[in-house]
């Protein structure tokens, strides 16, 4: 069985091939948790430098436990998991403020078997979406794209997702198709270390701010993108699945 919570050293990738190649890579700090105590990776005294609250996800104007925020979720969208465990990869809260682009939630049953994962999605205008993934057995996900991230990419398409989680290491990687033609992929991946108080000590000390700086690099290659010419696409209003809220 997977421990939690666990601190993760991921790397994560993006490369986007249409209407040109532009690749990055770049280590973050994210954690694993349990949703029924998010919290528990972090002492107390050090939870304004990091810390999992309920409030930054699902519907975002209520402080309900996260767990019991999942289990309304999935009552909304009529999915039949028990989710008996539900164990998230996200990042933390630091110094009052949290940018996390993609918090994976994996829904166990009893037993600890896989039923499904959950792909909770913000953008950086304070919008939430959740993408429901039939993945029990390992098998990939396929989703219709139904929510603006990227300025330069529409909201159409499909997602590939394929989701791993073992006793020691968890990864998430993503490919986007348009018109046929896969012009993005994206993979998050990591080592999980049990997330004792000096490891997490440890932890923060080497990257103090993982949400300014995920915010701070989005925006950098964003600038780029746009110095070489690439059309934005237009936002278009964003209805939050039954279930959810925007941030704002």
């Amino acid at each position: 069985m997977t421990a939690a919570p666990a601190r993760v050293r991921a790397r994560v990738w993006h490369r986007r091939t249409s209407p040109f190649t532009y690749t990055f890579e770049h280590g973050t700090t994210m954690w694993l948790v349990d949703a029924a105590d998010p919290d528990a990776a972090f002492p107390r005294w050090l939870r304004p430098l990091a810390s999992i609250r309920p409030v930054d996800h699902f519907a975002g104007d209520d402080d309900r436990p996260l767990l019991e925020k999942v289990h309304a979720f999935l009552r909304a969208q009529d999915l039949g998991w028990s989710a008996a465990r539900v164990l998230v990869l996200a990042n933390a809260r630091s110094l009052g403020y949290v940018f996390d682009p993609l918090t994976t939630y994996f829904c166990l049953d009893a037993d600890g078997r896989l039923e499904g994962v959950l792909a909770e999605v913000h953008n950086t205008y304070g919008e939430r979406h959740c993408y429901p993934l039939a993945v029990a057995g390992g098998a990939t996900a396929a989703v219709d794209k139904e929510f603006y991230v990227s300025p330069f990419f529409a909201v159409e398409g499909r997602y590939d997702i394929r989701t791993r989680l073992s006793e020691s290491k968890v990864s998430v990687a993503i490919s986007l198709t348009q018109r046929d033609r896969t012009v993005f992929t994206a993979t998050i991946k990591g080592d999980l270390v049990p997330a004792t108080s000096a490891r997490t000590l440890g932890a923060v000390l080497r990257n103090p701010l993982p949400s300014h700086r995920v915010s701070a690099l989005i925006r950098w290659h964003g600038i780029r993108l746009w110095l070489r010419r690439l059309p934005v696409v237009k936002r278009r209003p964003h209805q939050a699945p039954e279930g959810m809220a925007s941030a704002r």
